[in-house]
This record gives structure tokens, C-alpha cells and sequence, in this order.
């Protein structure tokens, strides 16, 4: 069934737009109605759509009106008198001739034009699966550029804070050192490690702003502060628990399949158009015409003729076009089988797909859980190679790992549980059966 734009529009257009997107249905509202590549597709499907009554045209009548006009000068000819008597016009003057005529054509047997008329229908199945596929993938575009913004504004304050942390070991460094209680090397030590996470910080700072950039780009829109993904995330199993039916639902469902599989079955009606170049063509016509003329040389001669309908049947039957209706044909067959060969790589992939993104999703629930963990162990290590610097049981170099290493696990878990909740986005995505309910869900874990 075709997803038609305007009415989202229409709907979105009733809530006032934001300057910025606050969350993740903001992004969305305002992709949907500035996204270049959406638009793209859709004028592309509409184009394609119009492929139908072209063909259709083909079947239907066809009705002409012809009027032609000519004037002789000179020379001699006749014309028709009032009484219906043929009159010589002799030498001198002009001579006009007006001809009208209607004609009405209607292809009564016309395979070829049949045929191409069935892969019109079928290519613009295909197109509309097409410009589905589309609208699917906006949805994880938008989801993906406004993770990517999230990801990249938690890993730059990591680094904003562990920045203010090396930063206070090299003063804490520095003040030991005048002191008498620790060495220059340390200074050395925690200053190369202060300005080597402020490089850090710069590269994260300028990854955020490329991120932003990414996210305007489909919204069209200034990305401002964005609502953040709630730390307790519901870690459910995809459902159905079965990777096969994944696979399964893809090879039902995915519009990119569906879309390739229409354009082999248009291909397949144009192999049958090309053949039928060799079969004859029978087409019914009506024609009607009148005919008049005068000349100066004789006043009021001036008269129409009777007019003439002309009623029949043109059978047309093609012996030899140069080899042209031959050539057309192993064409339409390369063609089909090009395109039967790309379905073949589509279904493999989304099976793939299918697979990968299934197991995805089932192991990052441990894997976030890991992450988390993590987390919470590096924390209690800094804490415990801090206590010991203090005292003198753990040198500067051990505290900064432990800083790196719980800034390391931290970027580690953030990445994950905002992949974890892209992956079921795309898992979806391969199945078919994405929606703009699948943002509204992950919407609500946004604070």
C-alpha cells in the first residue's frame, strides 16, 4: 500500500515546530518535512507512477481534428459552383482549398501495448516500495543522527571532566614538587597526561559540532539541546525470539525486496512486449472529412463538398524490422535477468542483516550490563589509586590509567546502550516493519 506524504504533513503540520529539536519527535517532524532525500524519493515514485497512463494511453482511443487551408495563385483550376457545376477559373486570380477532417483510432489487438502497460503497473509497485523503503530508513537516520549528537556531547563531558582531573593532578603534582614530596618527573608526567586528554577534549569538542551538523542536515533545523537517554533502559529480547523469523518477516515485508521483486516482474511483462514485435497489430478507425474551395475569379462559387465517413479495420502484420525486434528482446531478457540477479543479492543480504542485527540485539543486553558494571568497577579503582597517591602507596602513573580507564569504559557505555536501542530500530528496519511508532517508544526514554 503506498505511504502518501502529504497527509503526514498535514497532520505534523497541526503542532507548532520548535526552533530546535528538543527530542527525538521533534527531529523527526522537522525531517520529514525539510529531508532532501525524502523528497528526493518521493518526486522520484511520482515519476515513475506516471509511467501508467502513458502506457494506458496506448489502449485507449485516440481522436484527431485536421484543418488545412491553401491558396493557389495563378495558373488554372475549377471549383464548384452554387448549383454543384464544376466552373473553370481560368487564368487570373486565386485559388483556395480548405480540408477539414476527424479521426477517430481505436487499438482493438495490441500486445505489445498490453504488456507494457502490466510493467507499468508493476513498476510503479516497485517505486512505491521504493519510496517506503525510504521513509523506513528516514526513521533510523533521524534515530541514528540524534544518537550520534547524544554520543558525541556525553564523550566530550568525559573529557571536559577528566580534562579538570589531570588538570588537578598536575597542580596537585606541581604543589607536591615544591613541597619536597615529590619528584620533577611527575610534573613532567601529569602535564604531558593533562595536555594529551586536552587534545582529547578538542577532537571530542569538534566531533559534537560534526554530529550537530549531521542531525541539521536531515532536519533542516539548528540542533539545539537535545533530551538524553534514561539510564534504566528496558533490556527485552526481540520478539519473536527467533532469528528465523526475522528472516522470514524480511523476505515478506522489506520494501527494498518487494521493490526488486516488482521490477523483475515489470522486466518479465517487458520480455513479453518485445516478443510481441512480432505479432500483428489490429486497430479500428472512423474517419470524417470535408472538402471545399473558390476562387476570386468566380464570386460566390465558394462551396463545401459532401462530407465522406470512411469506416474500417487496419491489420498490420510485421515481417522484417532489421533485426530491431530481436535485439529489443535479448535486451528485455539481460534486463530481467540483471535485475532477478540484484533481487538474489538483496535477499541474501537482508537475511544477513536479519541475523546480525537479531544476535545484536540479544547480546547487548549483556553487553550494556557488562558496560554498566564496568563502569562502577572503574570508578572504585580511581578512587582507591587516588587514596594510594595520596599516602604514597600508588604512583602518578597508576592514577592517570585508572583516570583513562574509567574514561575509556564510560565512552564504551554510552556507545552500547544507545546502539543497543538503535539495533532493535534496525533489526525492525530489515523486517519491514518499522514505524513512526518505534520513535515514539524510543521518544519515551528520553528525559
Amino acid at each position: 500500500m503506498r505511504v502518501k506524504l502529504l497527509p503526514l504533513l498535514l497532520c505534523m503540520a497541526l503542532a507548532p515546530l520548535p526552533g530546535h529539536a528538543e527530542d527525538l519527535m521533534d527531529a523527526y517532524r522537522q525531517a520529514i518535512a525539510n529531508d532532501a532525500v525524502l523528497s528526493t524519493a518521493d518526486a522520484a515514485h511520482l515519476v515513475v507512477a506516471e509511467n501508467v497512463p502513458q502506457a494506458r494511453s496506448a489502449l485507449l482511443p485516440q481522436l484527431s481534428v485536421g484543418l488545412g487551408f491553401e491558396q493557389i495563385h495563378g495558373g488554372t483550376g475549377s471549383v464548384t459552383g452554387p448549383n454543384g457545376n464544376i466552373v473553370s477559373t481560368g487564368s487570373a486570380g486565386h485559388t483556395r482549398e480548405r480540408d477539414l477532417s476527424t479521426t477517430l483510432n481505436q487499438p482493438i489487438v495490441n500486445l505489445a501495448a498490453i504488456a507494457n502497460l502490466r510493467a507499468a503497473n508493476a513498476g510503479r509497485d516497485s517505486g512505491e516500495q521504493t519510496y517506503r523503503a525510504a521513509l523506513q530508513n528516514l526513521y533510523v537516520r533521524v534515530a541514528a543522527a540524534y544518537f550520534n549528537v547524544l554520543v558525541a556531547q556525553d564523550d566530550l563531558d568525559v573529557f571536559r571532566s577528566y580534562e579538570d582531573a589531570y588538570k588537578q593532578e598536575f597542580n596537585q603534582a606541581s604543589t607536591r614538587f615544591k613541597n619536597g614530596l615529590a619528584m620533577a618527573s611527575d610534573v613532567s608526567q601529569s602535564q604531558a597526561y593533562y595536555l594529551y586528554i586536552k587534545s582529547r577534549r578538542i577532537t571530542a569538542q569538534d566531533a559534537l559540532k560534526d554530529a550537530q551538523r549531521a542531525l541539521e542536515q536531515i532536519t533542516g533545523k539548528p540542533t539545539g539541546t537535545l533530551k538524553k537517554l534514561r539510564e534504566d533502559l528496558p533490556m527485552q529480547a526481540p520478539t519473536p525470539a527467533r532469528a528465523q523469523a526475522w528472516v522470514d518477516a524480511a523476505m515478506q515485508s522489506n520494501p527494498v525486496i518487494l521493490a526488486a521483486r516488482y521490477t523483475v516482474t515489470a522486466d518479465e511483462h517487458r520480455v513479453s512486449a518485445a516478443r510481441a514485435g512480432h505479432l500483428p497489430t489490429l486497430s479500428a478507425s472512423v474517419q470524417y472529412g470535408k472538402f471545399g474551395s473558390w476562387s476570386s475569379a468566380v464570386p460566390g462559387a465558394a462551396a463545401y463538398g459532401p462530407g465522406v465517413t470512411t469506416i474500417g479495420l487496419t491489420l498490420s502484420v510485421p515481417i522484417f524490422s532489421g533485426g530491431l525486434t530481436q535485439s529489443q528482446v535479448r535486451q528485455a531478457i539481460a534486463r530481467r535477468d540483471e535485475d532477478a540477479g540484484l533481487l538474489e543479492s538483496q535477499r541474501r543480504q537482508a537475511a544477513r542483516d536479519a541475523n546480525n542485527y537479531y544476535n545484536l540485539v540479544v547480546d547487548g543486553i549483556d553487553q550494556v550490563d557488562a558496560a554498566r558494571t564496568s563502569v562502577e568497577a572503574a570508578r572504585k579503582s580511581l578512587a582507591s589509586m587516588r587514596a594510594g597517591y595520596e599516602i604514597g602507596t600508588q604512583s602518578l602513573t597508576n592514577v592517570v590509567f585508572a583516570i583513562e580507564q574509567l574514561a575509556n569504559v564510560q565512552t564504551e557505555y554510552t556507545v552500547v546502550r544507545h546502539q543497543f536501542i538503535l539495533n532493535k530500530l534496525l533489526l525492525k528496519q530489515v523486517a519491514g516493519t518499522v514505524d513512526v511508532h518505534d520513535l515514539e517508544d524510543i521518544n519515551r526514554l528520553l528525559l
